[in-house]
């Protein structure tokens, strides 16, 4: 059996491991095969390369926050040109989104909240790659306003209203296929805290998806159950997409374990994720399986 983990958010986004530890965790957890898909950026694909044995395979991957025709949705992009001018010019104005996005919560915090940012948490926050809601989150659970993150996002921070951030669906996916890359729809059924939709909610999407170019399902979620996985499966196959799998890892900023793949945590074969029998056979430079 190949164990694979194409879903993993290291430090440089919202995860809580560093590229050293994270590989550490890999190493540890004995998989095959892993992707990083940092929130809209790319850098710690560029900076791990150095870091991970070479009887473990890394497929660079990236996690686009978008909005596709009216459908809110994560993109995964996987084994693009990390040197792409495209996808680095994508990148880079999502970082000013995330930007403007920080500075309306801090705002909110403080004129809703009447909580004020220190110079030290600030210096925290603006040194940091990409900030994103958890990062908030944790700076108020460490002040004791709060007993977990996402306990503190409910409540300080989901009230703020900081306008479309998010990528165009169509422009991302677009960007990722220029770049050499695999576009696949993350968790389709829904994310980390989601109510998961039902076929006749997914359908519809799924057809506006296909529309806008996408080229897989993940269909192995660690939030899914057996059933819904395999529906999954099914759709990937009546319309002739790639399958493929990921936990949503963390570390200790989300209760996941790597390479749990359903919510039961039992082993799922990587020999059924089409994705990596695609990247095998294609020409990318970056193609290392």
């Amino acid at each position: 059996m190949i164990k694979a983990d194409l879903h993993i958010h290291s430090s440089y986004s919202d995860g809580s491991d560093s590229l050293e530890k994270l590989v550490e965790n890999i190493k540890a957890e004995n998989l095959d095969i892993f992707a990083l898909t940092d929130h809209d950026l790319i850098e710690g694909c560029k900076d791990i390369r150095g870091l991970i044995p070479e009887n473990i395979q890394f497929i660079p991957g990236v996690e686009l926050t978008c909005k596709a025709r009216g459908c809110k949705c994560h993109i995964l992009g996987y084994n693009y040109n990390p040197d792409d001018t495209g996808l680095n010019s994508l990148i880079a104005h999502g970082k000013l989104l995330r930007r403007n996005k920080l500075e309306k919560r801090i705002a909110y915090l403080k004129d809703v909240w009447n909580i004020t940012l220190t110079e030290e948490e600030l210096d925290w926050l603006y040194s940091r790659r990409s900030v994103v809601k958890i990062h908030l989150a944790n700076i108020l659970v460490n002040r004791g306003l709060s007993a977990n993150n996402i306990d503190a996002m409910k409540k300080y921070l989901d009230g703020c209203k900081t306008g479309n951030s998010r990528f165009d669906g169509d422009e991302a996916i677009q960007t990722i296929k220029s770049a050499g890359g695999i576009a696949v729809w993350a968790h389709p059924l829904g994310g980390e805290g989601e109510v998961h939709l039902t076929k006749e909610e997914f359908l519809p999407r799924l057809e506006t998806l296909i529309q806008c170019g996408i080229q897989g399902l993940e269909c192995y979620y660690s939030r899914y159950t057996k059933e819904e996985s395999e529906f999954l499966v099914q759709c990937a196959h009546r319309y002739n997409l790639l399958t493929t799998g990921g936990s949503d890892y963390h570390g200790s900023n989300k209760d996941v374990k790597l390479a749990q793949l359903n919510i039961a945590n039992t082993p799922v074969d990587a020999e059924l994720f089409t994705l990596l029998h695609k990247i095998e056979r294609g020409s990318s430079p970056l193609s290392i399986l």
